[in-house]
């Protein structure tokens, strides 16, 4: 049975998940209810062994503003506290995913919209599209791995520059610097997203699942040789499996 949200929409076809923030005209800033909502979307897509490739966007002009300040600023210590722990759980649930998440930004991602982009696997934005972190206009941090993040994929100075300004920065200087995989025009950005996710979807979900796991391993403090070692495990276990053995047959068969 299709669940109902108050808050989003999912819509599954063609080996796609799509989670669709749908408060457009709070430009889909994230409320306590919004948030259970996605994180149970979130864990509904990855449980889904028919979904290869999951998709977040947004409705309307803004992927996701943020939190959803009015609430926010009105929690109680136990209220803050749980909001806390459920956006690393958010987060978490993205980025420990055993298939990729394309984050499609086709407006705002500021705040948590941003750090919910910087979970995902791969970022396609829109020409219109703004990015940044402005929780120090507010004497705040980013709460949600946004720094940790934002360091791992573009290093330590660029992403002072954008922690210590708060500023919005347009999705080409975000792609030239790293964040962003790829800029698609207004007109054709949902189409180049449904085609890069379609690209995907024709990939070994297995070898994906290994390759996801891997690429965040190379950011675990563990030794080199171990990472290397785990990359070893991996090939063979592949290697040795059934959806190997077919590929590299088929290959065989039309050299």
């Amino acid at each position: 049975m299709k669940k109902k949200y108050r808050n989003i929409t999912v819509n599954i076809a063609d080996k796609i998940g799509m989670l669709n923030f749908n408060r457009p005209e709070q430009l889909n800033a994230m409320n306590q209810e919004m948030m259970n909502e996605i994180i149970d979307a979130i864990k509904t897509i990855n449980a889904n062994e028919e979904v290869l490739v999951a998709i977040v966007q947004g409705e309307g002009r803004a992927f996701m503003a943020g939190a959803d300040i009015k609430e926010y600023g009105n929690q109680s210590p136990e209220e803050f506290r749980s909001f806390q722990e459920r956006g690393l759980e958010l987060y978490s649930a993205i980025e420990n995913a055993p298939k990729p998440w394309i984050a499609a930004v086709n407006g705002f991602a500021l705040g948590g919209g941003f750090e919910i982009a910087l979970a995902c696997d791969i970022i396609l934005a829109s020409e219109a599209a703004k990015m940044g972190l402005p929780e120090v206009f507010l004497s705040l941090v980013p709460g949600g791995g946004g720094t940790q993040r934002l360091i791992q994929k573009i290093g330590i100075n660029r992403a002072k520059e954008v922690l210590f300004t708060g500023g919005q920065y347009p999705a080409k200087v975000f792609h030239a610097w790293g964040i962003v995989n790829h800029v698609y025009p207004e007109e054709a950005f949902k189409a180049e997203v449904k085609h890069f996710a379609q690209k995907l979807t024709r990939r070994s979900p297995e070898a994906i699942k290994q390759l996801k796991k891997l690429a965040q391993l190379s950011l675990s403090s563990i030794p080199f040789e171990q990472k290397i070692e785990e990359e070893g495990k991996a090939v063979t276990a592949l290697f040795f499996g059934d959806e190997a053995k077919k590929a590299i047959q088929d290959f065989i068969d039309k050299s």
